[in-house]
């Protein structure tokens, strides 16, 4: 069948190929499939490279929380605050509908380029940071919105399941590249910097892409239901009688409806574990498993790999089957499954780097077939409800998403009180071992209540005692040696004193040759001015240190007090009070911080189960033969539609002929 139509009016400047189509990018006819094509993967590339700008902190995290000596709590509500930006920015987008997609995606992509090149490694303070990264989080809510809005204009229901896989390996090759760069890049420059320095000059390429090649569909086009592309000459001939503002006018009230707000609400739980990772991998493996930078960020790559490739496979499959709700429910069966194993590894210090790969295999593969089926039915219900509210259903969704996780980083700071401990205080404490390892270990040895006991009175006989059973144990001694030390220190006190009165170099010469008189005078001399005893006193004191007996107790507690005076001395004063006001808190935080990640991963599960209930909502079939039944309904309905325009063409044509006056065209109203 062919078919003339008059086209709309090209609200474009004639001079199609000047300047202005800089700025001008509007179509007037539905592109073919290679600009079509092209436009979708000019999309894409934006919404990975925002994606890209976003996570990048996450990759550096450790250092950006060292460098402006944020706390962990202060680090994880800089993503709170972006992520509360971020969701009325997606509110804002939704005037999209009205104003465009197309430049605000392009001057989104310059100002991004712009924060990560020169705002982000140059921020004076934690304000500073702060602001940028909010203003980074308002530009990636805009997007958020435009970006798959621009999916859905260019992609008829049909093929929505592979354009929105596509379009989903925004924030997934988003998140890869920022592992990959880092992974690869970190050893050889380690300044968090270079991380972003990266990113803002891909942006800036990026930015000229998307400056000469992005387009949009006029609002007479994108305002109208595409189901496949045969339905391009009906969408065109319809176009010419819609008015774009007239069509967008009430969308908020078309699209605030529980189909759309309920499923918008389960894909944010759903996606939990999903933002934890985003922002908080490289600090769970690096708290929990003892992973580098790099290490952490090579593990996370499992995870981006196999989500990208779901989305894109899943998607293709959808479209074939042309169904997506059992997609969503399989998909989240698989990730439940690969969350749970992974939930459960946490606590097992036994497992291994290969084993968290795969279980991020699983979760990643569930995960992506279950996204990017809700994204092609959520963009399929709001179509339903209004074509033309396309990017308000996606402010929504946007908006609601960002609330969502924002309340969910406020929760996480309360979940794991013990990885703000090890980041906040932590890595001074493992510098300090790291430096003093054999003195540290001896101090270690020593419980908490004892070495405070110490700490406020170093003459305090019952706590030496225990102090130094404690080292002699940690030194490798018996238990009989042990508790010998122990009974010395509290039997042979007064000997210890008397000892202690003496000059050491005295002392020492004592013990090589007793008779020696200059020793001995120097002795009793030394006992009577530091003890405070007459002469008399100070004689019997002295013989006492003679006895075999005591001089074996003595040497037993002057060995290992040795090694705790050594132990003390070799650590600088500041990092001795700071190991003794927070080692033990450090130690207990890293016996309690996997149990608490644990539980935080087990909400990230029960999150995904919230979803279930939700596809039931969603427009679509379950059944592949109902829904090409559904297919085939529609394509005759085009073929009558269509054959009535030609009749309409063709008698306007004839009255024409005749002289008459000619009846409205197909092209001057629109379409029943």
């Amino acid at each position: 069948m062919s078919l003339t139509i008059d086209p709309p009016a090209d609200t474009r400047s004639p001079d199609r190929n000047g300047i202005r189509r800089l700025w001008l990018r509007q179509l007037a006819h539905y592109p073919a499939n290679g600009p079509r094509g092209l436009y979708l993967a000019i999309t894409v590339l934006v919404a990975v490279f925002l994606y890209y700008a976003l996570y990048t902190q996450g990759a550096v995290a450790t250092q950006i929380i060292e460098h402006y000596h944020f706390s962990f709590t202060a680090f994880v509500f800089v993503s709170v605050i972006g992520n509360a930006i971020g969701a009325f920015a997606s509110l804002f987008a939704g005037l999209t509908d009205r104003w465009g997609r197309a430049n605000l995606v392009v001057v989104g992509v310059l100002a991004v380029a712009l924060i990560a090149l020169l705002g982000l490694p140059n921020a004076p303070g934690k304000a500073g940071f702060t602001v940028m990264y909010s203003v980074l989080c308002f530009v990636e809510g805009i997007v958020l919105v435009a970006t798959p809005a621009l999916v859905r204009d260019f992609s008829p229901q049909v093929g929505r399941g592979l354009a929105m896989g596509f379009w989903t390996l925004g924030p997934v090759l988003g998140s890869l590249t920022v592992t990959s760069v880092s992974s690869n890049t970190l050893d050889e420059h380690p300044d968090w910097r270079f991380q972003f320095y990266v990113c803002g000059v891909v942006g800036l390429v990026m930015f000229v892409v998307a400056l000469v090649g992005l387009r949009e569909l006029a609002p007479a086009l994108r305002d109208q239901l595409m189901v496949s592309m045969r339905d391009r000459a009906l969408i065109e001939a319809r176009a010419a009688g819609i008015d774009p503002e007239q069509a967008s006018a009430g969308s908020w009230r078309r699209v605030l409806k529980p189909n759309v707000i309920g499923p918008a609400f389960a894909i944010s739980t759903f996606l939990l574990l999903y933002y934890i990772l985003v922002g908080f991998a490289v600090v769970y493996f690096a708290t929990v498993h003892g992973y580098s930078e790099a290490r952490a960020n090579a593990v996370a790559n499992w995870y981006w790999i196999s989500n990208a490739i779901a989305l894109v496979v899943a998607g293709a499959l959808s479209d074939h089957f042309r169904v997506r709700k059992p997609f969503m429910v399989v998909g989240m069966a698989i990730s439940v499954v690969g969350n749970i194993l992974f939930a459960l590894s946490t606590t097992d210090p036994d497992t291994g780097y290969y084993a968290i790969a795969f279980y991020f295999v699983l979760s990643a593969a569930g995960s992506g077939i279950a996204y990017v089926a809700w994204m092609a039915a959520f963009t399929e219900t709001v179509e339903k409800h209004s074509p033309a509210a396309t990017a308000t259903g996606l402010a929504i969704w946007g908006w609601i998403l960002r609330v969502v996780v924002s309340v969910a980083l406020i929760l996480f700071t309360f979940a794991l009180p013990a990885t703000s401990v090890l980041v906040d205080k932590g890595t001074r404490v493992e510098h300090i071992v790291t430096a003093h390892p054999k003195e540290v270990a001896v101090l270690s040895a020593i419980d908490p209540a004892t070495s405070a006991a110490l700490a406020r009175n170093p003459e305090d006989t019952a706590a030496l005692s225990r102090a130094l059973g404690q080292v002699a144990a940690e030194q490798g001694a018996t238990a009989t040696e042990a508790a010998a030390v122990s009974t010395a220190v509290r039997e042979r006190s007064r000997e210890l004193a008397t000892a202690q009165a003496i000059d050491p170099d005295t002392l020492k010469a004592l013990q090589q040759d007793p008779p020696d008189g200059t020793a001995i005078g120097a002795a009793l001399a030394d006992i009577v001015k530091e003890l405070g005893v007459p002469q008399p006193t100070a004689v019997e004191l002295l013989t006492r240190l003679g006895d075999p007996d005591v001089k074996a107790d003595l040497a037993l507690v002057q060995k290992y007090g040795a090694v705790l005076t050594s132990a003390e001395a070799a650590i600088p004063p500041d990092d001795l009070a700071y190991l003794g006001a927070h080692g033990t808190e450090v130690a207990d935080a890293q016996k309690d911080n996997p149990s608490q990640w644990q539980n935080w991963w087990w909400v990230c599960v029960a999150g995904q189960i919230v979803f279930v209930p939700f596809i039931f909502l969603l427009t679509g079939r379950w059944s592949p033969r109902l829904a090409r039944e559904d297919e085939r309904v529609h394509e005759a309905m085009v073929e009558r539609e269509m054959a009535a325009l030609q009749q309409a063409r063709s008698a306007a044509t004839a009255t024409a002929t005749s002289g008459g006056s000619p009846e409205p065209t197909a092209g001057s109203q629109p379409a029943p």
